[in-house]
């Protein structure tokens, strides 16, 4: 969904997105009940576990060698040449990081991510363009309807609520 200002070369590079520190797994994709069971047939490894009242995520415990809570995990769907998930199976979250939908004052708004290398080096005008351009609506829309994917507000990122 963000092709138009994201290249797939900065993000094939990076993978930062596809790997989560032990504070940051409120970050990991959701997945629906469905696709869940149709990715535990595809990769008998993958484990999941409950997230919200109608969702799952992957489960990545069993996959840190510390304590420390700044260590990594990679997604268990990541691979060399990239993610192995067809697009159909990608989570919505995976297709629109590094925005994620909050709640702010009652209203669904859409932060930015701040730790996202790629789109650092994007003027912030087009990623509001991007959302202005019907990208937002498609967002919150779908968040009203999935609200197990709405994030809790962070100060410290960049909101935008009006599309």
């Amino acid at each position: 969904m963000l092709k138009s200002i994201l290249s797939s070369a900065d993000c094939a590079a990076c993978r930062f997105c596809c790997s989560f520190r032990r504070k940051s797994l409120w970050e990991t994709p959701l997945f629906d009940t469905v696709t869940k069971e149709k990715l535990e047939k595809k990769f008998p490894k993958a484990r999941f576990k409950k997230a919200g009242t109608e969702s799952f995520t992957v489960s990545l415990e069993h996959l840190y060698k510390t304590d420390d809570s700044e260590e990594e995990a990679t997604c268990p769907f990541l691979s060399e040449s990239g993610c192995v998930l067809s697009p159909d199976e990608k989570p919505f979250d995976c297709s629109i990081w590094p925005l994620r939908v909050c709640k702010k004052d009652g209203k669904f708004s859409v932060m930015l991510e701040n730790t996202c290398p790629a789109i650092n080096r994007q003027p912030i005008q087009n990623v509001e363009n991007l959302l202005n351009s019907g990208l937002g609506k498609k967002i919150i829309s779908y968040a009203q309807k999935n609200q197990d994917i709405v994030k809790d507000y962070q100060s410290d990122f960049t909101i935008f609520d009006s599309f």
